[in-house]
């Protein structure tokens, strides 16, 4: 107890969460209850719109086959990166986990170094691998192995691969957090019972990683479903997602209403998934994860 405060006093608590809380209320959820509102406003032309509450946008959303173009291969495109993600990341996170490397704090740097580098540049450096003149093609055409360059850039699967590359970090560093987290001696009294490697890893380590695994898939399911910039550089116009509707939709046309519109759904939709994950697994792994 000091001066009327006691260690756990809820007062104390709230004035020290405060702050964030204030923060989470104005850069957060306001802006989110502006769009919501916004979604409601009458479309005029170009850049003009009116206060009159209207349901037009949101008829429009669910009435158009052509944005729902767009939100199914936005969900097609980030549920095929993430569960590439997934299948290539768990080896790396697996062999790091398991290395009896002495220094194994490198590998981890190593794994955390494109961070250093700018996510615009990093995708920008895929047209020079992926493009006509570039080191793939150039590659094949000396080697007499093509005759004319193939084309690899601006396609659906030159954007999945510039989404891995930026998430696939993500994904090791999750799976990999959860396998710190086994207890060895479990693996060690599966073996004494006469378990394989091969069988102690399918019934023990596996299982015990899955938290980590099912971390990984939606966070890179969320930033893959809500990424602008890499099919804009990487991806030609019917390879746009969602987020580039929407940029179309409000800096192209001037239409902030169903700019709004079209981002709610997008927020509703990934947030949907997220809160399942929330309800079935918890958020304590994401938040491991990303904190490496």
């Amino acid at each position: 107890m000091t001066r009327g405060w006691t260690l756990y006093d809820p007062r104390l608590a709230w004035i020290l969460v405060a702050p964030v809380l204030l923060l989470l209320i104005f850069f957060l959820l306001l802006p989110i209850a502006v769009m919501a509102v916004y979604t409601f406003f009458t479309f005029v032309t170009a850049g003009v719109e009116t206060s009159a509450l209207t349901l037009a946008n949101w008829h429009e959303f669910l009435t158009d086959a052509y944005y729902h173009g767009f939100l199914i291969k936005t969900l097609r495109v980030g549920a095929v990166t993430a569960l590439i993600c997934g299948v290539l990341g768990y080896f790396p996170a697996y062999f790091i986990w398991a290395t009896t490397f002495k220094h194994k704090w490198l590998l981890l740097l190593l794994l955390i170094v494109p961070f250093w580098i700018s996510f615009t540049i990093r995708t920008f450096s895929w047209i020079h691998i992926l493009g006509e003149q570039g080191l793939i093609n150039v590659t094949l055409l000396k080697l007499g192995l093509i005759d004319q360059p193939m084309q690899m850039l601006y396609t659906e699967g030159a954007v999945i691969m510039g989404l891995l590359h930026f998430l696939l970090p993500y994904m090791i560093l999750n799976v990999y957090v959860s396998l710190e987290g086994i207890d060895r001696t479990l693996i060690a009294a599966a073996r004494s019972m006469g378990c394989t490697s091969a069988q102690a890893f399918r019934e023990v380590t596996l299982p015990l990683s899955l938290p980590g695994l099912a971390a990984g898939l939606l966070l890179c399911f969320v930033l893959a479903a809500g990424s602008y910039v890499t099919p804009q550089l990487l991806g030609s116009g019917r390879d746009a997602l969602f987020g580039n509707l929407i940029y179309d939709t409000i800096m192209g046309q001037l239409n902030w209403p169903m700019g709004a519109t079209l981002s709610i759904v997008l927020f509703v939709v990934l947030g949907c998934f997220a809160a399942l994950y929330t309800r079935y697994m918890g958020m304590s792994q994401i938040v491991k994860g990303l904190g490496g």
